[in-house]
């Protein structure tokens, strides 16, 4: 005998029509003549499962997933809720925080945080984002609202130094 008739010799549980898993249950209901009161019961809670369901997939469709943060050269890599900032200097005050090492005493305190932008966030490096058809953009180039809906992952990436002079030394 193969596996497959096997598989349909094998005696089956049944389900009742309330769903849950009764060996004799259905048969039960069947042979009292119960069939027309056990169904009425089993189609009310479906359409409250189809409208709650309704209202998951709206709410799972407003949450905005964590964006992985990678900084070249690093093997460890940081998740942002892009959601719980409010812009553009919320999230360089966060990149900030995660990437350069602060220690109060060296003046990069919370006071030095009027100028600060994507561009100086991390000394030496440019912030860039992947979107959802995997292409590298900078960061800044889009309102805040529509970076937020198609960022996926946001790559940090070392200055070319040769590129830096130049546009320092104009």
């Amino acid at each position: 005998m193969s596996g497959v008739e096997l598989h349909h010799a094998a005696p089956k549980r049944r389900w009742d029509e309330q769903g849950s898993l009764h060996p004799g249950a259905a048969t039960f209901n069947h042979r009292c003549g119960d069939v027309g009161t056990a169904a009425a019961p089993a189609q009310a809670p479906r359409r409250k499962l189809l409208t709650l369901s309704a209202m998951v997939d709206e709410a799972a469709a407003s949450v905005v997933p964590p964006v992985t943060v990678v900084l070249e050269g690093r093997s460890i890599c940081h998740r942002v809720y892009l959601d719980q900032h409010t812009g553009y200097k919320s999230l360089a005050k966060a990149l900030r925080r995660m990437f350069v090492d602060f220690d109060g005493a060296d003046g990069h305190g919370d006071g030095g945080d009027q100028d600060l932008q994507l561009a100086n966030a991390v000394p030496g490096y440019v912030v860039a984002y992947e979107d959802m058809e995997d292409d590298l953009l900078l960061v800044g180039d889009l309102n805040w609202k529509d970076f937020v809906r198609v960022a996926k992952r946001i790559r940090i990436i070392p200055a070319k130094a040769g590129r830096r002079k130049h546009c320092g030394g104009r």
